[in-house]
């Protein structure tokens, strides 16, 4: 098992390497965490995460580090609307459904695969990102409604 950590750890300091980060011991525990626990997090829960694994680091830090890694587009900021803000691994660029009776959260896969997908059609100006964010009911909480009816 610890073979297997130490070739993680090696793998995530030369992605943080290859986008021209420093591979610091924060950067790589964070990547990390987010690749291990999964899906969409805030900092906070990622902070709560590395505590719980022993390998504690201030709030501030583990802040400044998703910011590093989210420019650095290792990790995306998951845009779900008014909240915190929540961070995933940065594998392929994709959209969110948000459920607005759970709140859950769950990725879209982006027909064009990389961003800007969509075409603004804003003369002069310089898009760099679109995010789409498509809202309603999750397939659990619709099912749900329908065992109670």
């Amino acid at each position: 098992m610890a073979r297997e950590q130490q070739g993680e750890e090696v793998r995530w300091a030369n992605r943080v390497r290859e986008a021209g980060l420093r591979a610091t011991r924060p950067r790589i525990l964070v990547l990390a965490t987010l690749r291990r626990v999964g899906g969409h997090r805030t900092a906070d829960d990622v902070l709560s995460f590395l505590n719980e694994a022993d390998a504690s680091l201030s709030r501030g830090t583990v802040y400044k580090v998703l910011n590093d890694l989210a420019a650095a587009e290792l990790v995306m900021q998951a845009d779900h609307g008014p909240g915190a803000t929540l961070y995933e691994i940065a594998d392929e660029w994709h959209h969110h459904f948000v459920c607005r009776s759970c709140g859950v959260v769950i990725d879209i896969p982006c027909y064009v695969g990389s961003k800007p997908c969509l075409d603004t059609d804003l003369p002069g100006a310089e898009v760099d990102e679109a995010q789409v964010i498509v809202r309603g009911r999750c397939p659990v909480c619709v099912a749900d409604d329908g065992a109670v009816a």
